[in-house]
């Protein structure tokens, strides 16, 4: 870690100075009721595009909203840019529903100032955290920048689109029909989260398989005390199916070839995140956990960072309103996912399952399936450009070094950008897993958006010399 450069100082004071301004801005934008996954918040989600396409205006930028079969995309791309590296910057603009809404403590789109008992100051709405305060902290380091030094250190171009939280349908065919205007040295997404105090560049995101399992039994519904053990019960044939797929043991996964292409982390990155994660509570105590279930020899946090998952997300049959029915079901449905990680082919692993499925079929029970998305993990290597230099910078602005790690969610961007735009993205986030994204009460530290803002006026500079 280094002392500030002189020539940051200016840009990180006017940050400083003005972050209740910043705050007011985001609360203006927390205000607007984009979730688009409902319909009747269509015109909501195109007010917060316009609303982005004007602060952004306001700063220099050539912006435009681009329609798409669903909700719109802003582009936006420094009219002044400086010669040197290009960087895209891609966030989104809607939200999370906000059900159950008795469960707020204020309203969901009514953004307020909530002190902890700790003292924490943290801003509370629907959106805080995921995602508009963190694209708020990479625009509100260009308006510090701009305001006291006219040209940003890099040349900037923005992606913002308005469907990541309905599955993003529109954003692949998109980049590819743009990928000239889009494609730049590296891609920066703020997306992700950072474990407190410890910043950090998320280097390694799981992939998914989804899928929908049907099993049918007897042709409907049966009375259980006049079919009861002469029939077939798919709901307890279901669970023995989805049981045997994780060994009880050791917690793998027992697919075959399941672990083809699986590597551990290097020994001493696992080092690193035992130091900033000591025990397994420090990871499951938040939820009312401490022991990890998944595969022996690994923590908690390297089992969602780095290692391949099954999970059943899910599982209906029979009666399950209120009060009691003797009923034999006819049919059993689950829910299940794949997370995975670097080597893993989702179509194999879909295949793997489904043949798994079928092959404890016993006479006279049939099984369909509905594919619910697939995508590969995505990693970035630690030649690729800005990294390093990133890394250096998170570490001055928060006087700890900066670690790479993995995250046990998707976010296929990432791998997009990779595939159609032939450029790595570098995951930089400053949310908190207790952050309660897409649950009530979702927050976003006012530390977090604060050093957010700075952090990312250190990395943009760092950026225009990579390899000094």
């Amino acid at each position: 870690m280094t002392d500030t450069p002189s020539a940051l100082s200016p840009v990180l004071e006017q940050a400083d100075r003005t972050l209740d301004a910043a705050v007011d801005r985001l609360f203006a934008f927390l205000r607007i009721p984009s979730i688009s996954t409902q319909p009747e918040h269509a015109a909501d989600c195109a007010r917060a595009a316009k609303w982005l396409h004007d602060e952004l205006d306001s700063l220099g930028f050539d912006a435009r909203i681009c329609e798409t079969a669903g909700h719109p995309i802003l582009i936006a791309h420094d009219r002044t840019p400086p010669e040197g590296p290009h960087v895209l910057f891609y966030g989104h603009y809607d939200v999370q529903p906000v059900d159950p809404l008795e469960l707020w403590n204020s309203g969901p789109f009514e953004p307020v100032m909530d002190t902890a008992e700790d003292g924490t100051q943290r801003i509370v709405a629907r959106g805080a955290s995921d995602d508009k305060g963190q694209v708020m902290t990479f625009i509100e380091a260009i308006r510090a920048i701009r305001a006291t030094q006219g040209t940003m250190p890099v040349r900037i171009s923005l992606l913002i689109e308005g469907e990541e939280e309905c599955g993003g349908p529109n954003l692949v065919p998109f980049m590819e029909a743009h990928r000239e205007e889009l494609r730049a040295d590296v891609g920066l997404i703020c997306d992700t989260a950072m474990l407190p105090g410890v910043p950090a560049i998320t280097t390694a995101l799981r992939g998914m398989v989804g899928e929908e399992v049907h099993l049918r039994c007897a042709r409907r519904d049966l009375h259980s005390g006049v079919y009861g053990n002469a029939a077939r019960n798919p709901a307890e044939l279901l669970c023995q199916i989805l049981s045997s797929i994780r060994d009880p043991e050791t917690g793998r996964v027992t697919l075959p070839g399941f672990y083809a292409g699986v590597q551990a982390p290097p020994q001493a990155l696992r080092e690193r995140w035992r130091e900033i994660a000591p025990d397994d509570a420090t990871f499951l105590g938040e939820v009312g956990l401490s022991v990890p279930a998944g595969e022996k020899g690994y923590t908690a946090i390297e089992q969602t960072w780095c290692r391949p998952s099954f999970e059943i997300n899910g599982i209906s049959s029979g009666y399950t309103g209120e009060g009691f029915k003797t009923v034999l079901p006819g049919e059993a449905v689950a829910k299940v996912s794949f997370r995975l990680v670097a080597g893993q082919d989702p179509v194999r692993i879909r295949q793997a399952f489904c043949s798994h499925v079928r092959s404890m079929l016993p006479e006279d029970c049939t099984v369909t399936f509905a594919q619910a998305g697939g995508s590969p993990a995505c990693t970035v290597p630690e030649q690729a450009f800005g990294l390093q230099p990133a890394l250096a910078a998170l570490g001055d602005e928060w006087g700890t070094p900066a670690v790479t790690i993995g995250c046990g969610g998707s976010i296929p961007v990432a791998g997009d950008m990779q595939r159609i735009l032939g450029m790595s993205a570098l995951l930089v986030g400053f949310a908190l897993d207790d952050d309660r994204a897409h649950s009530p009460n979702e927050k976003y530290e006012l530390t977090s958006f604060h050093k957010g803002i700075r952090s990312w006026v250190r990395i943009l500079h760092a950026m225009a010399t990579p390899d000094a």
